[in-house]
């Protein structure tokens, strides 16, 4: 049987401005570089290309079996309680074969949320 094939989808909302994109277009570059046995990719909710379906449905067409979806929010509001769990929902029924999985909001992390705030402290020093 063949090994899975892992990938890793960072999630974010998405904005009308084309440079809202670039740090999370830098952090999919540093994860990618530090996974290089997995696909790491970029999807966007809403305003922006790709979207979450289209990203997931090229992966599984690539022989991706599993996936991992890290929403790069700073919380869990409405966007991550309603719309990131239906979009889930129709992703696993679209691919049934597909091992997916939803990860926290990234600003809900206590590792996270210490470098931010020693970012902070250091911004007033």
């Amino acid at each position: 049987m063949a090994p899975m094939k892992k990938a890793l989808v960072l999630f974010a909302h998405g904005a009308r401005a084309a440079s809202w994109a670039a740090p999370f277009e830098r952090l999919r570059d540093l994860t990618a570089a530090r996974l290089p046995e997995c696909a790491v990719r970029l999807a966007f909710l809403e305003l922006m290309e790709p979207r979450l379906p289209q990203t997931v449905a090229e992966m599984v067409a690539d022989g991706v079996d599993e996936v991992t979806i890290v929403p790069v929010f700073l919380g869990q509001g409405g966007h991550l309680l309603r719309d990131l769990p239906l979009l889930a929902q129709e992703l696993r029924a679209a691919h049934p074969g597909l091992r997916l999985t939803v990860a926290g909001a990234v600003g809900e992390d206590p590792g996270v949320l210490a470098a931010m705030t020693d970012y902070c402290v250091r911004s007033v020093a």
